[in-house]
């Protein structure tokens, strides 16, 4: 007799949202579609670096743009730099498409916005599991910045830690403070400054930070009614 075949583990997920309804809207979303999963949460940067650190077999994280400790993109790009095997949804509040194709050149798995429908959100984190990237319709038909892509290429060569002070440059923060902010010496910080200017193919640190840019997240073309 054949042994009988063992049924696959229910996945694990992590929901980063600061939001408390949000995350338990799409916790609730995955639950119904994947039979036993275990939903972890986070609601700031911080809180999902320490959740993924500390839990080894996350399936896919749910990700917000808008969210404490994002600065921006730079966010997922630490996220993709540290957990390169952790397929990342990105469900955000971002409409434009410009955003969209930056966060798929940045290394997401899929994009899917707020308004998505809770089953539409659990169809697309089922085929980023079965290994599927998904670039969104409105990224592709409006992207036309090659700048911003290359930017994505080059700067995909940063590590987790090279990513943390080219944010901090893009914020004006000296190599002191840098330094100070990470624990580190400033020495360790002038070898990383190198390094990221290298590894992004220019000469000073003024076009480091101009070169950052694509890393904000564009304003909403229309103001937010309360």
């Amino acid at each position: 007799m054949g042994s009988a075949e063992t049924a696959p583990a229910a996945p694990s997920f992590l929901v980063a949202d600061d939001h408390p309804m949000v995350r338990d809207a799409l916790g609730t979303a995955l639950r119904q579609s994947f039979a036993g999963a275990r939903i972890e949460t986070a609601g700031s940067m911080a809180e999902t670096m320490a959740l993924l650190e500390r839990e080894a077999e996350i399936d896919a994280l749910l990700l917000d743009l808008d969210m404490p400790g994002m600065d921006g993109l730079t966010g997922i790009a630490t996220v993709r730099a540290s957990y390169p095997s952790v397929p990342i949804v990105v469900v955000s509040a971002a409409r434009d498409g410009r955003t969209m194709r930056r966060v798929m050149d940045l290394g997401a798995s899929a994009f899917m916005p707020k308004s998505a429908s809770l089953e539409a959100i659990a169809r697309v984190v089922k085929a980023v599991l079965d290994g599927e990237v998904l670039m969104p319709p409105d990224a592709e038909a409006s992207e036309s910045d090659e700048e911003a892509i290359d930017f994505a290429r080059r700067a995909s060569q940063l590590t987790p830690q090279q990513w943390r002070v080219l944010a901090l440059m893009a914020r004006g923060r000296l190599n002191k403070q840098i330094a100070f902010e990470l624990s580190v010496g400033e020495p360790t910080v002038k070898a990383h400054v190198t390094t990221i200017l290298r590894k992004l193919g220019v000469r000073s640190r003024t076009q480091a930070v101009i070169l950052s840019r694509h890393l904000a997240l564009e304003p909403p073309k229309e103001p937010i009614k309360p």
